[in-house]
This record gives C-alpha cells, structure tokens and sequence, in this order.
C-alpha cells in the first residue's frame, strides 16, 4: 500500500512541475505573438496547475487512515478535489469565451504564428506523455484525483492541437494567400478550447457529485459481489439489502445474509468472515458489514430476489411474539 502512495505522490508532483513550465511558456509567448488561443491556453495550463496542486494535496491526505473524527477515514477528499478542478475549468472557460468574442470584433494581427506552433507543439507531447502516467497509475491505483488531472492534460493535448493547427493555417496563409485574412482562426480556435474543457468539467462535476452523494458501485463490481455471495450458497440460505458506496478508492458494502435458524453463532460468524477475506481480495481498500439473520420463513420481495433455498423446501413462517 506504502509503494502505491508513494507512486501516487510522484506522478502528481510530475503534473504539477510540467503544468508549471507549461503556463511560462504559454504565456510568454501568447504576449510576444498577440495570440488570443495561445493565451487561452496558458490560462487553460494556469487551471491545470493548480488543479494538479490540488490533487497532490488530496492524493496525501486521502490516504490518512481513519480516525476519531473521521470513522470512515479521509477517501472523500479525492472526490472533493475533483469538484474543485471541475469549478475552475468552467470559470477558465468562461474567461477564455469572453477574451475570444472581445478578439472576433478587434484588429489586432497574430505576429510570427510560428513560434506559437512550436510551443503548442511541445505542450502537447508533453501532456501526452505526463497524461499517459497519471492514467495508468490513477487507474491502477482507483485514484479519481490523479485521473480527473489525467483528463486535465489530455483535454489540453487536444486544444493545443487545435490552435497549433489554426495558427499553422494563419502563418502559412500569409505565403500562399497574402491577400486573404485568417485572423479570424485564431478566437475561433480559443472559443473550439473553451467548449472541450466545459465538456471536461462537465464530466468530471457528474462524476465527483456522484461519490460525494454516496451513489452505488459500478453494476459489474456489483454483480461480482452478488456471484460471489452466491458462491457459498450451500451455507447461507440468501441475501438482501446489498448497499454499496465509494469515498476516493475505497469501498463500502452492506449486506445482511439469511442463515439455518439452528445454525451456532460460531458458524455464522466464520462465513461472515469468509465473506469479508472474499470482497478484500477484490477490493482491498473496502470495508463489508455483514448482518445476519435467521431464515424464519417470513419471506419480502427483497429476500425473495436473493434466495437459495429451492421453491418447496422454504420453512414455514415461524410465529413472532410482537
């Protein structure tokens, strides 16, 4: 677990110093060339930066174990860090629009659209390369900080494409259409960025919203939960009331098990353990409730959906002194 924090830590401290150069670069030169989409860029970056600064900070902190104040431990963080990054990609995009319409109706000429090819270029094969690490350690990890900043940078690989490819219309316009005006590629391309990176943040805001409201794991992780309680149905008599939820990379899950009414505490509480060694395997980072119950014959809808005892060979409902 130590190696995976430590994994996590480094590949976000990456984005961050790459992000860091990015903004500089990006930045100087939209001021040198007058480029609106190269500026829109740089800011794009400046978002990038600091939502990699944010991530880094969750990623250490949503590893804190559980604690007094804290039962459930720190793993939200992660999923708050998302929603951050997603609230300052739409106010970039917001800037980016407005600076871009300002740009449509202004005078101003794009000066050497070449050396903003060149840094587009070099921001998107470093992105690439930065965004392929965060991808695959987020991933193996279940790092929603480290993937959400993955999406950061491959949303910007694709921006830096696109003005990287209006600016290289512009500059070669110049030589083979000297008596046509391009100027208009360039906000147009800033206006293209700013409608990607809402997409991103949109995305990201679902995703986040959704771990920080508790929503339920995805259906393969819980039909493997729902098989494998179903692996020890020659002990059990069913199951109902399966409860999911995620907090950053780790897992939640509740389930009450129907047991034989005879059956000793000592039983019940070995295959309520067998479960839990069972949903660690799969998930290590998880935490399973198990509560058990007898199998009294008094059988709901709910108990009906998960139950192993063959139709016929139910017991018949036991009297209850309420």
């Amino acid at each position: 677990m130590e190696a995976a924090q430590k994994k996590k830590e480094r590949v976000a401290m990456l984005s961050v110093a790459s992000n860091a150069v990015l903004v500089i670069f990006k930045a100087i030169t939209g001021a040198l060339v007058g480029s609106v989409s190269i500026i829109s860029e740089a800011i794009h970056s400046g978002m990038d930066l600091l939502a990699a600064v944010i991530a880094f900070f969750a990623v250490r902190k949503s590893h804190a174990p559980a604690d007094v104040q804290h039962p459930f431990g720190h793993g939200k963080l992660e999923s708050i860090s998302g929603l951050a990054e997603a609230a300052l990609i739409f106010v970039a995009a917001i800037w980016i629009f407005f600076e871009a319409f300002k740009k449509f109706s202004a005078a101003g000429e794009v000066e050497q659209p070449g050396w903003g090819v060149a840094v587009m270029l070099g921001s998107a094969v470093v992105n690439i390369f930065v965004s392929r690490r965060l991808f695959a350690v987020g991933e193996e990890t279940d790092s929603l900080a480290l993937q959400a900043d993955a999406w950061h940078l491959r949303t910007d690989v694709y921006t830096s494409a696109g003005v990287m490819a209006s600016l290289a219309v512009i500059w070669g316009g110049g030589y083979f259409f000297p008596g046509v005006s391009l100027q208009w590629l360039d906000p147009a391309a800033a206006v293209i960025v700013a409608a990607i990176i809402l997409k991103a943040a949109w995305n990201l805001t679902v995703r986040a919203v959704g771990d920080l409201m508790d929503i339920k794991l995805p259906h393969d992780e819980e039909q493997w939960i729902r098989s494998t309680i179903a692996s020890l149905g020659d002990k059990l008599c069913g199951y109902h009331q399966l409860k999911t939820r995620k907090a950053g990379n780790f897992r939640f899950i509740e389930f009450h098990i129907k047991v034989d009414p005879q059956m000793t505490v000592e039983t019940s509480h070995l295959i309520a353990h067998e479960l839990k060694r069972l949903m660690r395997s799969k998930f290590p980072l998880s935490a399973t409730t198990v509560h058990i119950e007898p199998c009294d014959g008094h059988c709901t809808k709910e108990c009906l959906d998960g139950c192993f005892v063959p139709d016929g060979q139910r017991p018949a409902p036991a009297r209850r002194d309420d």
